[in-house]
C-alpha cells in the first residue's frame, strides 16, 4: 500500500509491516480508524479488529503501529474479505423514524 488504509478495509499485517508480526504471528486486521498523530515517515497507528483467518470473525480489538508499505489488502474470495463484504451489505442504516414522545415529562 502507498496510502494509509481506510476504515473498513481488511489488511494482512505481517513482518513486512512490523517485526512484531513476523513469521507465524501475522494477522488479518479490519481497520476502524487511522490516527492523525504525527509519526515516522511511512508509519501509522491503526485501530481495528483482529480477524480469525478461517471464519473472518473478529477475535479482539487492538491498536497497532505499522509501516504502510508492508500492509496488503485482503484478496477477493478470502474468508476475511467475504465477511467484510457481508458486513457492508447488512450494515444498519440510520433510522428516519421519530422517537415516541410517550413517557416524556414536560418542562
Amino acid at each position: 500500500m502507498r496510502q494509509p488504509p481506510r476504515p473498513g478495509e481488511v489488511v494482512r499485517v505481517d513482518g513486512a509491516a512490523s517485526v512484531q508480526f513476523a513469521g507465524r504471528r501475522g494477522i488479518w486486521f479490519r481497520i476502524i480508524s487511522v490516527s492523525r498523530k504525527p509519526t515516522y515517515h511511512g508509519w501509522c497507528w491503526c485501530t481495528g479488529y483482529v480477524l480469525d483467518a478461517t471464519s473472518g470473525q473478529a477475535t479482539g480489538k487492538r491498536e497497532i503501529f505499522v509501516q504502510v508499505a508492508g500492509l496488503r489488502l485482503a484478496a477477493p474470495g478470502t474468508p476475511v474479505a467475504a465477511v467484510e463484504r457481508h458486513n457492508e451489505r447488512t450494515r444498519r442504516q440510520p433510522s428516519t423514524k421519530r422517537r415516541s414522545q410517550a413517557g416524556r415529562r414536560g418542562p
